[in-house]
């Protein structure tokens, strides 16, 4: 503890320092604050998820994670994009953040409700019929329900200019789940799915109401304003849409490799996609610092958002094509990591490898668009996108396995980056011709 404190101090004082300043400003301080948290979560993360994938054996951790994806594409709709409409408001007016504040765990309470009772309705249509009710239960309650009241806190802090204290809920939620999983294999060692889906809810559950605390008291206690939020329903909804598009076509092809081929395909392929999203963490680290300054640039128009991400892009593009080199050179070691279970994950993550490039692409677009008010036009191309993926993979899985889902997300990943680039270049030209 001494140790981290010693580590967390250091950093403070070089963030705060002139040479730190000048070297990275405000958005650059935020954004280390979200990478040190983010490397600290990625240790225990990797041993998180090592001890998982160990224990459970690839099919078992197939399963897990086919509704687990499931339970992530239905998640944005619990908050009817209530938290996104906290970060757009609260960081251009600091006095509106209880009521927004409130607003959002109240509809997120209500939301979360009504997505699990039509998940349970509607799981066998994406699941295999197998899969027990009570496993997709408390999945969903954990993912759908206490996941996102957590993450709402950390929108809270975000619209504030926090950071620091985001970082620090992402931390807490990453050790609670470490010892949830440590708890797993020294009191469970024969266990199978079910029990660790009970300790995961646990887990959150418990990430939840300690968030909550951490909020109330830094921020004071949110309050209820439901009228604020009536007029501004449909751009909550679209930015569910975007929000849950996004996960669509991420995770909605480990659900269907479940559906549509087999368990250990499912594991494989979602262990090798586990380390496509290690790789991104430097990337999304800077995204979410940079999100309410696209919000505060684009109050002018797609020129503000957009010479705002100008300076966003050279660091970005950089990292992910060394990004995709070390994927390519570097995947053997999972083979070391995981054991030989897991030994189709090395290619796997040599086709997957291009990902974090397309990502960092489309997410650098999508947030010009957003923070230039043009958020229905982001999810419109976001719902094609994700379609398309659907579509992808329900022709190719049949017949290719986990290839077919590697096909699919990188064919979707293509399209969707090369389509909001091209709204923005559209909507740049047209904005200079007038």
């Amino acid at each position: 503890m001494r140790r981290i404190s010693v580590i967390t101090g250091n950093f403070r004082t070089f963030a705060s320092s002139n040479f730190g300043l000048s070297l990275l400003g405000s958005l650059g301080r935020d954004s280390l604050w979200i990478l040190f948290a983010r490397v600290l979560c990625l240790v225990l993360q990797i041993a998180y998820f090592t001890i998982i994938a160990r224990h459970l054996g690839v099919e078992q951790y197939g399963l897990f994670v086919s509704v687990l994806s499931l339970a992530r594409v239905v998640n944005p709709f619990a908050s009817f994009g209530s938290a996104e409409i906290l970060v757009k408001n609260v960081s251009r007016d600091r006095t509106l953040l209880n009521e927004y504040w409130g607003n959002a765990l109240f509809i997120t309470l209500v939301g979360s409700l009504t997505v699990i009772v039509l998940l349970l309705f509607v799981k066998d249509i994406f699941l295999p019929e197998t899969i027990s009710p009570h496993l997709v239960f408390l999945i969903a309650l954990a993912e759908v329900l206490f996941d996102r009241i957590a993450a709402i806190q950390g929108y809270a802090f975000m619209a504030v200019g926090a950071l620091n204290k985001t970082a620090q809920l992402t931390v807490v939620q990453a050790f609670i789940r470490f010892i949830a999983a440590v708890g797993l294999v020294i009191f469970f060692p024969t266990t199978g799915v079910l029990l660790w889906a009970s300790l995961y809810l646990l887990s959150t559950t418990i990430t939840a109401i300690l968030a909550f605390l951490i909020a109330y008291r830094t921020l004071g206690f949110p309050r209820l304003a439901l009228s604020k939020f009536k007029p501004e329903i449909a751009q909550g909804f679209s930015f569910s849409i975007s929000s849950s598009s996004l996960t669509a076509y991420n995770d909605i092809d480990k659900t269907l490799l479940a559906r549509l081929s087999t368990l250990e395909a499912t594991g494989i392929y979602a262990a090798a996609y586990r380390f496509i999203n290690i790789a991104f963490v430097p990337t999304h680290s800077l995204l979410v610092a940079s999100y309410p300054v696209f919000f505060r640039r684009g109050a002018v128009g797609i020129g503000g958002s957009l010479s705002f991400a100008k300076r966003l892009a050279p660091p970005v593009i950089v990292y992910s094509c060394v990004v995709v080199i070390g994927l390519l050179i570097l995947a053997p070691v999972a083979r070391y990591i995981l054991g030989n279970e897991y030994n189709l994950a090395v290619e796997a993550i040599r086709w997957l490898a291009p990902i974090p490039f397309l990502s960092a692409m489309h997410y650098l677009a999508g947030d010009i668009l957003t923070g230039a008010g043009s958020q229905g036009v982001r999810s419109g191309i976001q719902i094609m996108a994700a379609l398309f993926n659907v579509a992808m993979n329900l022709w190719l899985i049949p017949m290719y396995s986990w290839k077919g889902a590697a096909w699919s997300s990188l064919a979707s990943e293509a399209l969707l980056a090369l389509s909001l680039w091209g709204v923005i270049f559209f909507y740049r030209r047209r904005q200079n011709s007038r």
